[in-house]
């Protein structure tokens, strides 16, 4: 019975390797082809030749081309590291008491989570006008976002790091805008600025406008 039962571990932990690396093609096909031709002109066979996959296997995993774009969405919010971007911001938050280094640390995880997320919502924004689902993503993006910025503020409150006159709805506001898709755009895609040049603006923005 034991080498049936270590042979049955071996099985399932194979498939869900090839599950997890299934889904990375598809994910990276799909990013690939909206990039180079569009969210609307995209197809989902396309996106499964590409992968190397079935059809079917999208639809089974992820529901569609709509459910892949809120996937590469969600992916690209968590960041590049291991742990999540916002797990790392809640801990920095925690951790550090000096509020022009905490506004760095957010300068730094902002600039890391807009390389990845901004290519995205320029898809989603730009199918937005004429897809009902892009267009709820794209207010789904932008609710959470203010959602966590308001988040922040409070605890900045809380803290007594904000600037007399500064409420957190105000705070929220300007943290909301230092992590917007377009501000991500206009400085690094279209004025070439470097990801550590955008970290330092956002962090120094951020500084002078809400900290004494």
């Amino acid at each position: 019975m034991d080498p049936v039962k270590s042979r049955r571990r071996y099985d399932a932990s194979h498939r869900r390797a090839q599950a997890a690396r299934a889904r990375e093609a598809v994910l990276a096909a799909a990013r690939s082809s909206f990039v180079d031709v569009g969210y609307s002109t995209t197809t989902v066979a396309a996106i499964a030749r590409q992968a190397g996959v079935s059809v079917e296997t999208i639809y089974k995993s992820f529901g569609g081309k709509a459910a892949l774009a809120r996937a590469l969405y969600e992916r690209a919010l968590a960041g590049q590291g291991q742990v999540a971007a916002y797990e790392r911001s809640d801990a920095v938050r925690l951790e550090q008491t000096d509020p022009r280094a905490l506004m760095r640390a957010w300068g730094t995880l902002t600039a890391e989570v807009a390389e990845q997320l901004t290519p995205v919502l320029l898809i989603v924004r730009a199918a937005a006008g004429h897809d009902a689902s892009m267009a709820t993503l794209l207010r789904d993006s932008d609710t959470e976002r203010l959602e966590r910025m308001r988040h922040n503020a409070r605890f900045l409150a809380e803290r007594g790091y904000l600037r007399d006159g500064v409420t957190t709805e105000h705070a929220a506001d300007v943290m909301w805008t230092c992590s917007s898709a377009e501000i991500y755009e206009l400085l690094v895609l279209r004025r070439g600025w470097s990801s550590e040049q955008f970290a330092t603006f956002v962090a120094e923005t951020m500084a002078a406008a809400l900290l004494p």
